[in-house]
């Protein structure tokens, strides 16, 4: 049976390229193309391809936000596709491989390069395991090796019941952790994430979120006074009302910002 294989590209040309490149060969067959995330997001759901071309950085949802959203159930026996990232940036690199992406096409790839990628997934697709990083990639990737989460997040990415919610940051008050979810909390509402507080607190710019409590993080413009509960204990009104704890190590680190 030939490999399933969805296209997720913003960029024409680059669709034109893949298929010329998987038009030849007999494992694959090609079931769809998109030009943006939420195309993706929902032609990922309807297909069920077994190999996703994946472009980083396309309109409406980048890849990596398609792939917070298509991430299975626990009890979902429909994996997530394997993943080719195709991009232009070779700042994600890290970050792909930390999304378990089989390997990752720098642009403009060659055919030789394409294939090496193609033989990587369909060896990875019958053993069912993660491959390594490419040997190609060693040096590219240590290059990298210092900018895996080099830019915070702008917005959020989470779903709401049959629809997909973006939640910019400047309109987060508050995050608390809720096991493995985060709710994330702004003056009209909550949602829910399923993250954990401190993987989301790596890609948050520490300029603007503090962790002043295990289970909380507060956007600093949100804050409107820090009132006093018993000896060493504080807590933080935020606008619009709502009260986070302050536990005693986010209160020297909330000190030190204040003072600064």
């Amino acid at each position: 049976m030939p490999i399933r294989v969805l296209i997720a590209d913003d960029e024409d040309l680059a669709r034109r390229l893949l298929r010329e490149f998987l038009a030849p060969l007999p494992d694959a067959e090609v079931v769809g193309e998109v030009a943006d995330g939420f195309s993706a997001v929902k032609a990922i759901a309807e297909l069920k391809p077994g190999v996703l071309f994946l472009d980083v950085q396309m309109p409406k949802l980048n890849g990596f936000e398609v792939l917070e959203l298509v991430e299975p159930a626990a009890d979902d026996l429909e994996p997530r596709p394997a993943v080719i990232f195709t991009t232009a940036y070779d700042q994600y690199a890290l970050r792909a491989f930390d999304a378990h992406a089989v390997d990752y096409l720098l642009k403009p790839f060659s055919q030789e390069r394409f294939l090496a990628a193609w033989d990587r997934t369909r060896r990875q697709l019958q053993v069912g395991a993660p491959a390594a990083p490419p040997a190609s990639s060693g040096a590219a990737l240590a290059s990298l090796a210092g900018q895996a989460q080099s830019q915070p997040l702008s917005r959020l990415v989470v779903k709401d019941g049959p629809r997909i919610a973006l939640v910019p940051l400047d309109q987060l008050l508050a995050i608390e952790a809720q096991d493995d979810y985060v709710a994330l909390h702004t003056a009209e509402r909550s949602w829910l994430k399923k993250q954990t507080i401190a993987g989301l607190e790596a890609r948050l710019d520490p300029a603007r979120f503090l962790r002043v409590h295990r289970g909380w993080i507060v956007n600093l413009a949100a804050i409107a006074r820090l009132e006093p509960l018993a000896k060493d204990r504080f807590v933080l009104l935020l606008a619009g009302g709502r009260r986070v704890p302050v536990s005693r190590a986010g209160y020297d680190r909330l000190k030190k910002i204040l003072a600064g």
